[in-house]
């Protein structure tokens, strides 16, 4: 199993007065790694997706813990892993990490959409063998 891993950065405008990143910016902190998948690892920009061939991934299914703070300052570490591909649908799992401590463990559930027609539609063969790539393997 290979994985798609990138940085981010907890900013000061991310943090609330505790100077942790209020959970709602933990999402945006996925969906910014998962533009960047599609773009880096897939080799497609997530907008050229949206804008130009109509295809969306909405999110149906989100699981996250939150096993530690990110604060100001942190670079943490993101992996991200296939859980399940589907015909579909994609579970990808992102894990946060500031050295050896978890700080996010998430799962996130996007469905290929057609965008004109609001209905779920195959995954692209190309986007799929890409995804595969990321596949765990069962325990």
């Amino acid at each position: 199993m290979s994985s798609f891993t990138t940085i981010i950065q907890v900013r000061f405008g991310h943090v609330d007065p505790a100077g942790i990143a209020y959970y709602p910016r933990i999402y945006d902190y996925i969906h910014e790694v998962y533009e960047e998948l599609w773009d880096r690892h897939i080799g497609v920009r997530y907008d050229k997706l949206l804008l130009e061939e109509r295809v969306g991934f909405p999110l149906v299914h989100a699981e996250v813990d939150f096993r530690a703070p990110l604060r100001f300052g942190d670079r943490p570490v993101v992996k991200v892993t296939c859980t399940r591909l589907g015909r579909s649908s994609i579970e990808l799992r992102y894990v946060f990490r500031r050295d050896d401590e978890v700080l996010v463990d998430a799962r996130m559930t996007t469905v290929c959409t057609d965008l004109r027609a609001m209905k779920s539609i195959p995954l692209r063969a190309e986007h799929r063998a890409k995804l595969e790539v990321l596949l765990e393997q069962p325990a």
